[in-house]
């Protein structure tokens, strides 16, 4: 069988190539410290040794919009191309090609739906920042086969909280049944209090620091029913309009496991938003 040997959260901000890459005057007043956490946290995936990553996000409504909107779609092609023409124009995120774990993505499909989970499934899939950027800042040289895995954080009606959990638990039994020699990886990315477009966008930190910083305690101690008696669709509204991209955050709490604390935690508070970085080891170390 299969073994999952890291579970990996972050955030995907779109602005980390850039400011990563900048030179000179261009480059921004905090890239150097975000590009030294940023590569501590790459570590904790290649130590894992992974030849399979799962990679959970959420589509910025490229391809999905709200004329076929999924709730839980994967992505089941050979290949995948990314990212879009305004993530490149806004964001200076390169064109890549991604080759796609088939059989697990089969896999996923079938045994997801017997367990009780109706997985949209997609053979065209063209991804985006939300599955690129942690490409970019885990395994930038892109050199493994993955699954994509989107989830329908944007678009009313929503799943609840409870459902991104669920799916997050069947995601590691569906892993870990797995009839292949192979070391999976499972990645998702969300956000903490998030703000775009609104008035409180651009502050000097997230916009609502105090939930995030009881999002990374519930994240870190996996403490996943403390989480869901108080995150609901309609609180997640109040620490910023975008916010509802924690129940990702959510969906990987439920893939590591209930009371599993992370092995690896780290933050960086930016100028609108709190960037973080959990990894679990599900069998208490790095063979």
């Amino acid at each position: 069988m299969a073994e999952l040997v890291a579970v990996i959260a972050s955030t995907h901000h779109p602005f980390y190539y850039r400011a990563s890459t900048a030179t000179g005057e261009d480059r921004p007043p905090f890239a150097d410290e975000w590009v030294r956490k940023v590569e501590a946290f790459r570590e904790t995936l290649t130590k894992a040794r992974p030849d399979v990553l799962v990679m959970v996000g959420s589509d910025h409504f490229h391809q999905l919009w709200l004329d076929n909107m999924p709730q839980f779609l994967v992505g089941k092609a050979p290949f995948y191309d990314a990212n879009w023409y305004n993530e490149e124009r806004e964001f200076g995120l390169p064109r890549m090609l991604f080759t796609g774990q088939e059989d697990l993505s089969a896999y996923i499909l079938r045994e997801g739906l017997d367990a009780g989970f109706d997985l949209a499934f997609s053979n065209e899939l063209r991804i985006d920042h939300s599955i690129t950027c942690p490409i970019i800042t885990l395994r930038p040289q892109n050199d493994l086969p993955i699954v994509p895995i989107y989830t329908n954080i944007f678009a009313p009606p929503l799943p609840r909280p409870k459902r991104f959990v669920q799916l997050g638990r069947t995601i590691r039994e569906l892993v870990e049944s797995w009839p292949a020699d192979k070391r999976v990886a499972v990645i998702g990315t969300g956000h903490l209090s998030l703000e775009l477009g609104g008035p409180r966008q651009f502050g000097p930190h997230g916009p609502d620091p105090e939930f995030d910083r009881r999002a990374v305690e519930w994240i870190s101690s996996g403490d996943i029913e403390g989480c869901l008696s108080e995150v609901t669709l309609d609180s997640l509204h109040l620490p910023g309009n975008a916010t509802h991209g924690f129940m990702d955050f959510m969906l990987m709490m439920g893939v590591a496991g209930e009371g599993a604390k992370a092995d690896y935690v780290d933050t960086y508070d930016l100028f609108h938003t709190m960037e973080a970085y959990f990894t679990w080891y599900p069998n208490g170390g790095v063979a």
